[in-house]
Formats: C-alpha cells, sequence, structure tokens
C-alpha cells in the first residue's frame, strides 16, 4: 500500500486485455495509491468505449485521438469527428496522436497529415496533446515546433538526453514507465537520473510495455508504484518526493484537480 498520491499518465484500460478483470485491476490500482488515470483513445471505433470506461470507474480521465500504429483505420472524416466529439464531450487531451517509424508500412507523409491536423485542434481547443514517437522523435520536435501555443507530452520518452532537453524547452513534459525498470536500458536509466524532475511524469501504458519483474505478463496501472520506485531508487530521491513532485506535474499540464 502506497501513501502517495499517484497518477497512471497513461493507461490504455479501455483495451480489450481488461474486459475479463477490469473492476479487479482498477481496485488493484486505487490499492496501492493509483487514484487517477489518464487513458487516452487510439482510433475513431473506440472512442464509445473509452467514453464508456471512464464514466464508470472514478478517476479515469479520457483523452481522444488518432494514434499513428491504426493509420490504416484513420479518414480524414474523422479529425472533423474529433473536433465536434471534443465540442461535446468532457476531454482531458488530444491523443494518443504522434509518429511512428519503427512499424514498417506506416506512411511517414499520412502520419505527419493526422499528426499536424492533431496539433492544430490541439491548439483550437486549448488542450494539451500527448504524444506517441516512435524512432520518430526529432520529426516529432520539428513539428511541435511549428505549434508554438502547443503544450503536451511525449509518452514513453526514449530519444536522446539533448532531444529531451528540447522539448522540455518546449513547454513539454516526458513519461516513463516500464522500460526504465529494465537494467539494460542503461540510456533510458541515465536520462531518468539527469533530467529535472519537474519535467516528468509517471506512466505504464497498461497494458503494453511490462515492467522487468513482469516480462511477458499484461501489465496494469497497479504496477506504476514499482515504476515510481524504481525512479526514486535512480535518482537517489524519496519515493514520496518524486511522487509528490510528478503528481504536481501531471495536475498542471492537464487542469486536474485532487
Amino acid at each position: 500500500m502506497s501513501t502517495h498520491l499517484l497518477i497512471d499518465t497513461h493507461s490504455h484500460f479501455d483495451a480489450d486485455e481488461f474486459t475479463q478483470d477490469r473492476a479487479e485491476a482498477f481496485a488493484r490500482a486505487q490499492a496501492v495509491g493509483v487514484s487517477m488515470q489518464i487513458v487516452p483513445a487510439v482510433s475513431f471505433r473506440g472512442w464509445e468505449t473509452l467514453r464508456t470506461v471512464c464514466n464508470t470507474y472514478q478517476g479515469l480521465y479520457p483523452a481522444y485521438g488518432l494514434h499513428p500504429m491504426y493509420l490504416a483505420e484513420h479518414q480524414a472524416s474523422h479529425l472533423t469527428a474529433l473536433t465536434e466529439w471534443l465540442h461535446h464531450e468532457s476531454a482531458i487531451a488530444v491523443g494518443e496522436c504522434g509518429l511512428d517509424y519503427y512499424v514498417k508500412g506506416l506512411d511517414p507523409a499520412q502520419q505527419n497529415y493526422f499528426f499536424t491536423a492533431q496539433l492544430q485542434i490541439a491548439v483550437d481547443q486549448q488542450l494539451p496533446v500527448i504524444i506517441h514517437a516512435r524512432r520518430a522523435v526529432e520529426t516529432v520536435i520539428q513539428q511541435i515546433r511549428r505549434f508554438p501555443r502547443c503544450r503536451g507530452v511525449v509518452h514513453s520518452f526514449a530519444g536522446s538526453e539533448q532531444q529531451a532537453r528540447q522539448l522540455l524547452d518546449l513547454g513539454f513534459y516526458l513519461s516513463f514507465g516500464g522500460p526504465i525498470t529494465y537494467p539494460t536500458a542503461h540510456k533510458l536509466r541515465k536520462l531518468v537520473q539527469v533530467l529535472p524532475l519537474e519535467g516528468i511524469l509517471l506512466e505504464t501504458d497498461a497494458p503494453d510495455q511490462p515492467l522487468a519483474s513482469h516480462r511477458g505478463e499484461r501489465n496494469e496501472p497497479a504496477y506504476l508504484l514499482e515504476v515510481l520506485t524504481c525512479i526514486a531508487e535512480l535518482r537517489q530521491q524519496s519515493p514520496a518526493e518524486i511522487a509528490r513532485i510528478t503528481t504536481r506535474n501531471t495536475f498542471e499540464l492537464f487542469g486536474l484537480t485532487q
């Protein structure tokens, strides 16, 4: 049991992997102090389910967007639908959006079309963005620079220290989860040690990116406490201090209140 208020800033709690035991997984998260989750969408067809899940469980906050890995599903009309959806639905952010240059077969030009359109929507709606940037951090930075009023988070950050500091200078946050728990992730673990805590958020990316201690298993929001513990050990700071500052960061970015 944690006495810290923790927020999982990136959980796909609406995913099918939680269909069988979502209530139990929610209770496990609550029991260790993970009292809030930010749940980003991945495609148009999932928005209604996401809304239902977030309305069912207290402390879940939806973000709506079009994820680059689901590019084959996206249509230009979904961007219009996103703007309309955000007008009448309560949303904490636009996302998950971004670029993925790792997965084969995802056209970069099409990805950039949907990504930049969502950056504009976020600016228009005065919402932060939740960005996926896999093997594409440099291009993500270039696109963000085109929207100076845009703020948000690059989730599961895996770029260089130089790129991290550029993003922080642009007013963005970086979130870290399961990958930092692997002892072989030297670059990532060093990054978590040297970056200012004022720019860091905590996440699980559940059900994906399981922690080293849960390798091969489904990830879940309750494991955020282990992410916190790992960061505290790497930085040689108390878990309470890490929890306090990262929670404050999350409140600040997403306009949350306790």
